[in-house]
């Protein structure tokens, strides 16, 4: 869920902390990815009414063209991704895991219902609700990388946290992810859009923290404290304090505890057991893996391993699969260009706010023709979505 509300309010607050950038004014860069965010995204992305792509053996195969072509993207504008994926999640996180499975539990039965009246849009609507990330994906998605000689790890617990540990590091200079709580876990650059399919002509936002912070007249922990008013993954909201109440709450009182003892009880109840000191202290000191002690190489890859694995395995197109890789011996053998900062000492242009939407439909018709893959109809199965039991067979 990231943190709700959060880009309208610094939209509206600190609009000159957002830019507008297109991928390839990001070359040369190091950007650690949220690759559980993404590999979502494609799973949503690389299907249509419902229906997963698959392999000949049925097989989900949408993560893995997700994966592959967007890193491909990234990589031929002279990008260096580091995928970092989701370990284990905080036990701050568990009844919002809990609430996920029972609106996809709810999900499974309306779409049923839906599939019987056919609309179209709440089909949907509840096919979306049913993806779900498995570890086969995530095991998949590694292979894959391996095979590129592209970086990755997991963290420790939750993937912003460590993609956010690794920009303060000088590891890497930003954090790519739809989740806004990347700057709440005190990412300095959030990239979003990065991963999004070429076809939407989205541009990439890049919110600036320090920015936020100046145009909110907030430090970092009076902006964690608005950002727990708002609403995120690890405690329930307070009904009735929208963006703008909790905005001037915190503007108002300094801090959340004097936020909640100025409430009045009988219009605003607070939920009982609200855990937001373990939140504040969560978000401040999360668990990652310390970036001194991590080592990343950008390698060249694996040419027989890679058709091995996506072509005889997993059904992809050979032809195109080798025309892709020649991007990736490309960039690996080329000459390394710097950045014209690297050498002189960069002035930053003003910003504009931004005006694109957040997540627009994706289109499949640009990622299959790049691969040769057809869609074959495989509908999300909330115990098991990666192989199904009966999915009719596409050739690639």
């Amino acid at each position: 869920m990231g943190i709700k509300d959060l880009s309208k309010l610094i939209a509206e607050h600190a609009a000159g902390a957002i830019k507008e950038n297109e991928m390839k004014n990001y070359f040369g860069r190091k950007v650690a990815i949220d690759a559980s965010m993404a590999l979502y995204q494609f799973m949503i992305a690389v299907r249509q009414e419902g229906d997963f792509l698959t392999n000949e053996a049925g097989e989900v195969t949408s993560h893995l063209l997700g994966m592959f072509h967007r890193t491909i993207r990234m990589v031929d504008q002279g990008i260096k991704p580091l995928w970092v994926f989701d370990g284990t999640p905080p036990e701050l996180k568990s009844a919002t895991l809990e609430k996920r499975k029972e609106r996809r539990g709810d999900a499974e039965k309306n779409l049923e219902e839906a599939k019987e009246t056919g609309g179209d849009v709440e089909i949907e609507k509840f096919s979306r609700r049913l993806v779900k990330i498995t570890k086969e994906h995530n095991d998949e998605a590694k292979k894959l990388l391996k095979l590129m000689g592209i970086p990755f790890m997991t963290a420790p617990s939750e993937a912003e946290a460590q993609c956010a540990a690794l920009v303060r590091g000088g590891v890497v200079y930003a954090t790519a992810t739809e989740d806004m709580d990347a700057l709440t876990f005190a990412s300095s650059i959030l990239l979003r859009h990065m991963t999004f399919s070429e076809a939407k002509k989205m541009p990439i936002q890049e919110f600036h923290l320090a920015k936020v912070l100046e145009g909110f007249g907030m430090t970092q922990d009076q902006f964690i404290d608005l950002c727990i008013l708002l609403g995120c993954d690890y405690c329930d909201k307070i009904k009735g304090i929208g963006p703008n109440k909790a905005f001037t709450l915190i503007k108002e009182h300094g801090n959340l505890e004097a936020a909640l003892k100025s409430l009045d009880k009988k219009k605003y109840q607070v939920p009982e057991d609200w855990p937001y000191e373990a939140v504040q202290a969560y978000f401040r000191a999360p668990e990652v893996a310390a970036p001194a002690d991590l080592t990343f190489k950008w390698e060249a890859p694996d040419e027989a391993g890679l058709i091995q694995f996506l072509c005889t395995e997993k059904g992809f197109a050979e032809e195109r699969v080798r025309k892709n890789m020649e991007k990736l011996k490309k960039q690996k053998s080329g000459p390394v260009q710097g950045r014209m900062e690297d050498y002189f000492k960069a002035i930053p242009a003003s910003p504009k706010p931004s005006t694109s939407k957040d997540l627009a439909k994706a289109k499949l018709a640009e990622d299959m023709k790049n691969f040769g893959t057809l869609k074959n109809k495989r509908k999300p199965d909330a115990k098991s979505p990666s192989k199904p039991s009966s999915a009719k067979k596409a050739k690639r």
